[in-house]
């Protein structure tokens, strides 16, 4: 029985996993697209690009919200049989992202240079930022609905249709970034403009699909006030847990920054491969809020427990293989994206570094994800708040002290042991208690 409880268990994380694998692969190619084509037009504008991407990617993170709150309440729903009251809270969603996506891109488009200048770049590299940011702020709200959409669909148990959308989204990011930054001659501009009109489209295909399926279930399309404030409040710890996160990686890009433009490059091309692996390993993450709220909703305690230790052994399993992966390439990596060999020199050390926390990365993925399914945000936001206590301080003393490339592999080294495996200290401790396994529609 055992043995097929674990198949079982297996063929639903998968169902859900290798969708959303494939799906989250493609949506980091949107920076891998960039970093190459950015890349080749000079140091100065790839440096540029990783303080841009630093501070958009930070504004847009702090709206996860929007897609893993979204995935979990919308499958406690579906756990608890209520199809129609699922889609009304996905709308919820949606309204919501469009209300924080104008009000981000408002302040975004004002705050451009200060936000720029904090990172203490040379002229050139903040002329770069700035530019790229200019025109990247535009394309924040449709953004933040694919996350939420993206969200309902996860919650509904469905990871195809955001991977078909990612997929598409992703080659015509590509066409467009080529063709408005070499055939139009747009430089960095032409880069963000591309993935701009890119995340309009995928916006405007998974919005059709949530609305067809809320109309099909005869949810109310407008806006619900007191439904939009309940998804605003339930986002504040995710927020607060995500703003902890974010905050320690713009630690290292500060600490990056101060070592020089080529450490700078060379950071923002290892974040890009790191965050690629990242949302590769995130995919069992996904499939871990999906059935964790699903299980939760439906009050079977016993299959949570139970999928919860596969969906850790398959994270770790994960973090070996694309550990292992890393490893072997990191000595090749560096010429796909720049012809700098300052750049190309310091990138491999870095990337050894990355590849043995992997398998820590792959368990803290998964698990981050249980809880996220399973409601328990206040506490992952207090986690974080402890993680960057332990981290931020002793990656800017390392910068502080070292110069240059070295200094660089320190900071990752720092990384891996303090942020990676304070996030696994805190998430194990939790994921062995029961406190965090509620039960019903609502947390």
């Amino acid at each position: 029985m055992a043995r097929l409880d674990r198949r079982s268990h297996d063929r639903e994380i998968l169902r859900l996993a290798v969708p959303a694998f494939l799906a989250l692969v493609a949506e980091p190619l949107f920076l891998l697209a960039d970093a190459a084509i950015v890349g080749h037009l000079g140091t100065p504008e790839l440096a540029g690009l990783g303080v841009a991407g630093a501070v958009l990617q930070t504004a847009v993170g702090l709206c996860i919200f929007l897609a893993y709150g979204t995935t979990a309440s919308v499958a406690r729903r579906i756990g608890a049989g209520d199809e129609r009251g699922a889609l009304s809270q996905g709308i919820d969603g949606l309204w919501l992202a469009v209300l924080i996506g104008v009000l981000t891109t408002s302040a975004g488009l004002f705050l451009t240079h200060p936000l720029v200048n904090a990172f203490g770049t040379g002229p050139d590299v903040a002329d770069h930022a700035a530019t790229y940011l200019d025109w990247a702020w535009l394309g924040v709200t449709p953004l933040l609905m694919v996350l939420a959409a993206t969200g309902v669909l996860r919650g509904l148990q469905d990871t195809r249709t955001p991977l078909y959308v990612a997929v598409g989204g992703n080659l015509l990011n590509v066409v467009l970034n080529v063709v408005l930054v070499y055939g139009l001659g747009l430089g960095i501009a032409g880069a963000a403009i591309g993935t701009d009109l890119a995340q309009l489209a995928m916006a405007a295909v998974l919005v059709a699909v949530v609305v067809r399926g809320a109309r099909a279930r005869g949810a109310a399309l407008r806006p619900d006030l007191p439904g939009v404030g309940r998804a605003a409040r339930a986002g504040v710890a995710l927020v607060v847990r995500t703003l902890t996160l974010r905050a320690s990686l713009l630690v290292m890009t500060y600490g990056a920054a101060t070592l020089g433009a080529a450490p700078t490059a060379t950071h923002q091309l290892a974040t890009t491969i790191w965050t690629f692996l990242a949302f590769a390993l995130d995919a069992i993450a996904i499939a871990a809020q999906a059935i964790t709220g699903r299980y939760l909703g439906a009050g079977d305690l016993v299959a949570t427990r139970a999928v919860t230790r596969r969906m850790v052994s398959w994270g770790l399993l994960s973090g070996v293989v694309t550990g292992l992966g890393l490893a072997a390439l990191a000595p090749l990596l560096g010429g796909l994206f720049t012809p700098d060999p300052a750049v190309r020199d310091m990138l491999w050390p870095v990337l050894l570094v990355a590849a043995l926390f992997q398998p820590v990365a792959g368990v803290v993925f998964v698990l981050d994800g249980v809880l996220i399914g399973a409601g328990d945000g206040r506490y992952l936001a207090w986690g974080g708040l402890v993680v960057l206590a332990a981290f931020a301080p002793v990656a800017l003393a390392v910068t502080t002290l070292l110069a240059g490339g070295g200094g660089l592999v320190w900071l990752w080294v720092v990384f891996g042991v303090l942020f990676m495996g304070s996030r696994a200290v805190v998430l194990l401790h939790r994921a062995r208690g029961t406190a965090w396994m509620a039960t019903g529609a609502r947390v």
